[in-house]
């Protein structure tokens, strides 16, 4: 994609460099004068096409990691420290502070989503406002949490009072698709569930955290956010082997995940919540509305050029319908439009990762090689930072696009006759996150459903796969997840549940009416959140 700075409307043009020279451990935005990265982005804002400098990062070491940890530590003080203990109201009106603070900076994380990451403009405009709905759904929700343990049970001549309290110190690692979404689902829950956090951004997508270091700055006590800038390998490595992480949270790939924790000395104590990888497939049956179907797997398998782990990576279509099927698709495909994200209606933007276009290119020989073809006119053709969609059919289990997570624009198409074989595909698959399920015969779809809902963990009727609404269980099987992420199951993954025990004698209750009447203690408290 070739564009000039004059072609670059005045409100996306980068002006000036952001020079992100502080990071923030203890409360305290620190200055760093050592070594630093340049942040580039794939667009180019020259005739020729060159890649544009965004601005610089610190490149922090070991030393800074383990001064972050050690701010957390602190932070969560073996249970004792103020956030850990604090009101569920006051850790509340801290978060409520953040998102009111976070709002005046859509404007600039918005710009720096489309030059970071080649997200459209409205994409980023969404990713960034769910963000924030995000925040107050997770805010409601806690609330209700807190409104249901406001009381005492009683079974066997004890009362208990229970709630859900902190884990300790989180490692986050987000993903750069979405950089902000996905990264505050869960930095926000860790967080408000009492959770001192040590936060490193995405590689891809890192300049549009600096917009709200203030805002993290002046919302939470010293320790309770920490944020650090550089390579994964040299911070995560000694902060997990230190053995001070409670909990990993990261959104990647299983091989990352899989090498953290085998850093950690005590891998029995670490609570993970994961987001991994997945190779989610859509299914075409012969009764399948093909309009419909053809609509849903287009923005399935390339909604942000396919670079979604929920996205339709491998689509099956039963040999009945597959030759109408990859008429009308292939022929949709080549209808989106390529441009920047600021271009009205640009659905394919430039690739983020100036690798993946070279990539791409060698799954579609691998599969042309291997007896696939490309059905669309477009697929394949190449520029400085972008590989137009190809549609591959007939593919194979032999070729590589059938068995790796492609991540960006390619679409395998797999004709089948007897619906085991995408089954079969299925249990053997390495994932198991969601499926697209396309037909309408109710005594077809009845004993599918029953099967596929124990393969993965969201059956998507006649419709693409997708997180949201995100009130909704957001997990996979296999190597796709490690815990439960939505609005209420978050908060659940990111706190455990404790409580306190009092056998009913007249001694312990007055005690008990003492603690209640003179709220003396956080914890043992029948007030009510409105």
């Amino acid at each position: 994609m070739k564009t000039t700075f004059q072609d670059i409307p005045e409100a996306y043009k980068i002006d000036s460099l952001l020079h992100q020279s502080t990071y923030l451990v203890n409360g305290e935005l620190k200055h760093w004068e050592g070594e630093t990265a340049e942040v580039y982005s794939t667009i180019s804002s020259t005739k020729d096409y060159k890649p544009t400098v965004l601005g610089t990062i610190p490149q922090l070491g070991e030393a800074e990691a383990l001064e972050a940890l050690d701010a957390a530590t602190s932070a969560y003080n073996k249970g004792q420290g103020l956030w850990p203990t604090m009101k569920v109201i006051d850790r509340i009106a801290c978060m409520e502070k953040f998102v009111e603070e976070m709002k005046t900076k859509r404007e600039e994380v918005v710009k720096l989503l489309m030059w970071e990451i080649g997200k459209n403009l409205p994409d980023s405009e969404k990713e960034f406002d769910r963000t924030v709905d995000y925040i107050y759904d997770t805010i409601e929700a806690y609330k209700q949490i807190d409104r249901d343990s406001a009381k005492f049970e009683k079974n066997s001549g004890v009362y208990a009072h229970i709630r859900r309290g902190p884990l300790g110190v989180v490692l986050c690692l987000g993903p750069y698709n979405y950089p902000l979404n996905e990264t505050f689902t869960l930095l926000i829950p860790a967080l408000i569930m009492g959770n001192p956090v040590v936060f490193k951004p995405a590689k891809i997508g890192v300049l549009l955290i600096s917009p709200l270091l203030e805002a993290f700055h002046n919302s939470f006590p010293k320790g309770v956010v920490n944020i650090v800038y550089g390579r994964g390998r040299v911070l995560a490595t000694p902060i997990m082997q230190s053995g001070k992480v409670d909990v990993l949270a990261l959104i990647g790939n299983s091989q990352s995940a899989n090498a953290l924790q085998a850093q950690h000395p005590k891998g029995n104590r670490l609570r993970m919540v994961l987001g991994l990888e997945a190779k989610n497939p859509a299914i075409i049956l012969p009764d399948a509305d093909l309009d419909l179907a053809v609509d849903e797997c287009i923005a399935g398998t390339l909604s942000f050029n396919g670079q979604r782990c929920t996205a339709l990576k491998v689509i099956y279509v039963h040999e009945s319908v597959v030759e109408e099927f990859n008429r009308l698709f292939a022929f949709k495909v080549d209808q989106l439009k390529f441009g920047n994200p600021w271009e009205a209606g640009a659905k394919l933007t430039p690739l983020p990762e100036k690798e993946k276009p070279a990539y791409i290119q060698e799954l579609i020989n691998d599969a042309k090689a291997k007896g696939a073809n490309i059905l669309n006119k477009k697929g394949g053709e190449t520029t400085e930072n972008f590989i137009f969609p190809a549609v591959l059919y007939p593919v194979t289990k032999d070729m590589r696009v059938f068995k790796e997570e492609q991540f960006g624009p390619v679409v395998p198409v797999v004709s089948f006759s007897d619906i085991e074989e995408p089954l079969n595909d299925m249990a053997e698959s390495n994932y198991g996150q969601q499926v697209s399920l396309f037909g309408k015969n109710v005594h077809t779809l009845s004993p599918l459903i029953d099967t596929l809902v124990n393969l993965v963990c969201r059956v998507n009727l006649n419709s693409s796969c997708q997180r949201g609404p995100d009130v909704y269980p957001f997990t996979g099987r296999k190597d796709s997840a490690y815990g439960t992420l939505s609005v209420h199951d978050a908060l659940r993954s990111f706190s455990i549940r404790t409580f306190v025990a009092s056998k009913d004698n007249a001694y312990n209750n007055a005690i008990l009416e003492e603690l209640l009447e003179k709220k003396t203690s956080n914890f043992i408290s029948t007030d009510y959140i409105l």
